[in-house]
């Protein structure tokens, strides 16, 4: 075999394994999507088939939003995977309106914190 054909062999071998890869990288991509990405939110209701359903991931998101707005660095994720950091900031801030029946388990069965 003269280096000439070897050049070319190495370089059809080359165009193989990436033509080879492609479907794969494809099939990985779309895998690799998550469900999150999927879900659409408005404030704490989940967008499905054109009606809002509320749901606890849109409401810790929702959470999320209003607790970064009092200057809380939170995110939603951390929200939904640490009860106790949902806790910490309904105890902070859940008298605000807008997200006090997300924090109602939080009160104590009380309507608000002071009353």
């Amino acid at each position: 075999m003269s280096i000439g054909n070897a050049i070319r062999c190495g370089k059809e071998r080359n165009i193989r394994k990436l033509l080879a890869a492609v479907p794969v990288l494809a099939l990985v991509s779309i895998a690799g999507a998550s469900n999150a990405d999927a879900i659409e939110c408005r404030d704490d209701y989940q967008v499905v088939q054109g009606q809002l359903l509320a749901t606890p991931y849109c409401a810790d998101g929702y959470l999320a939003k209003v607790a970064r707005g009092y200057g809380v660095r939170v995110s939603a994720r951390e929200i939904r995977n640490n009860p106790n950091k949902k806790a910490e900031v309904c105890r902070f801030m859940g008298h605000d309106t807008r997200i006090s029946h997300i924090c109602q388990q939080y009160r104590n069965g009380r309507p608000g914190f002071g009353r």
